[in-house]
């Protein structure tokens, strides 16, 4: 997601190497795995702009309600690891193609859910698509384009995730404001149903091919500082979908601006996501270690202003941009960082950075939801904000950061 640029770089080894690559690139191809990851990111952080009138309509608190989001990380945390090896026999196009329409399931289902329950079955659904998606996503993608071509086209794909930021919970508070939640997620699907047929029409067969075994993945959590590096990972992004998820009820409770107005500070945030993202590769070509630790305390300082300054929407707005210009680049910057230390298992590491990443959304969306019950939104964003700068602090003091042009000469997500 939002979170899943880690995923993309790190898995885009996988795969025979003995293979023959492909002699010419299919461009199209590539730009349909871009829409899809742009339909499962739309997904995923729709209930992030929705969760004050999906509660109040399904009769159930806005931190229950926030559930929504804990059960499609919880699911695509074991369907990363897991489909893979259990799809093994199947063709690649074919496991694509199922993940787009159990993608479109999952939004008609949600949309037309008639209880919370129903909602989180159906949210189940669509967290084994997108974890099964961040699997194979850019082990695809080699086997589309030559090697030379290969950050060329997980560039494009970046581009699906850096334009599902943008749009995603902006257009989702936006449509809920107008004609309802549901009708958000009626557009999700709609999103899935082009994205379907594009892939029917230009993905080719892919005979599939044997992926990484978990016991590689933790063989390579054993090795010298990479444990701490993971623990380091996921607290940042506990802490930042802590507060993501109840970025809606804060801002309306705070500065009590319309659904109007909330969607155009979203867009704000998301554009700053955007352009956080491109501000990160150049700042790790300059400082890595710097970079690592100062993103995360920035997003820890903010989500306190937030908290202890006055109240006002053009001051929120400010804060809003930082943050998501500080978080963008967190996927990229750990992106590197694994890329850098394991270089020899790159494709191992992905398996363990998508349940790193998706075991923190669960738990910063449940851990918020609990100190959201147990103190009100205000103790949501202290305790964020005071995980991310511990978080910080960790990455300061003992993660190991290779410096730029050592160990990682052979990693295609280093040059995006």
């Amino acid at each position: 997601m939002s979170n899943g640029v880690c995923d993309v770089v790190t898995d885009a080894r996988v795969g025979n190497e003995a293979d023959l690559e492909p002699a010419t690139p299919a461009w199209m191809a590539v730009f349909s795995l871009a829409m899809g990851v742009f339909g499962l990111l739309t997904a995923e952080y729709l209930p992030a702009s929705l969760l004050t009138p999906m509660a109040a309509e399904l009769g159930v608190s806005e931190a229950l309600a926030g559930q929504a989001v804990t059960v499609t990380a919880v699911a695509a945390l074991f369907s990363g690891l897991l489909l893979p090896g259990l799809t093994r026999g199947i063709d690649r196009r074919v496991v694509l193609l199922g993940f787009s329409v159990l993608m479109i399931a999952s939004n008609l289902l949600v949309a037309f859910s008639s209880s919370l329950m129903v909602l989180l079955i159906m949210r189940i659904l669509l967290g084994i698509a997108l974890g099964g998606f961040w699997s194979m996503a850019a082990a695809v993608a080699m086997r589309l384009v030559p090697t030379t071509l290969l950050p060329r086209a997980l560039s494009i794909i970046f581009s699906g995730i850096a334009v599902g930021t943008v749009v995603a919970v902006p257009l989702g508070s936006y449509l809920g404001g107008l004609y309802g939640w549901r009708s958000a997620f009626v557009a999700a699907a709609a999103v899935g149903v082009v994205t379907l047929v594009f892939q029917l029409f230009t993905l080719p067969p892919l005979a599939p091919r044997r992926p990484a075994r978990l016991r590689t993945v933790l063989e390579v959590l054993l090795r010298p500082g990479i444990a701490v590096g993971m623990l380091a990972c996921v607290l940042v992004h506990t802490g930042h979908f802590a507060l993501f998820t109840y970025i809606r009820p804060f801002l309306e409770s705070t500065s009590g601006v319309g659904a109007e107005g909330l969607a155009l500070m979203l867009l704000g945030f998301g554009a700053a996501n955007f352009v956080g993202t491109l501000l990160a590769g150049w700042l790790l070509e300059k400082s890595p270690r710097g970079t690592m630790v100062l993103m995360p305390a920035l997003v820890g300082v903010t989500a306190l202003a937030l908290v202890w300054l006055p109240a006002s929407v053009p001051g929120q707005v400010v804060l809003l941009a930082l943050w998501g210009m500080a978080f963008g680049g967190v996927p990229v910057a750990w992106s590197n960082w694994v890329a850098r230390a394991v270089p020899d298992q790159a494709e191992s590491a992905g398996g363990m950075v998508v349940a790193s990443v998706q075991s923190a959304i669960a738990a910063g969306a449940a851990a918020g939801g609990a100190m959201f019950s147990f103190s009100g939104i205000d103790g949501v964003f202290v305790a964020a904000g005071i995980l991310m700068l511990l978080a910080a602090l960790l990455i300061g003091m003992r993660v190991k950061v290779q410096a730029p042009g050592h160990g990682a000469g052979e990693s295609p997500g280093l040059h995006l």
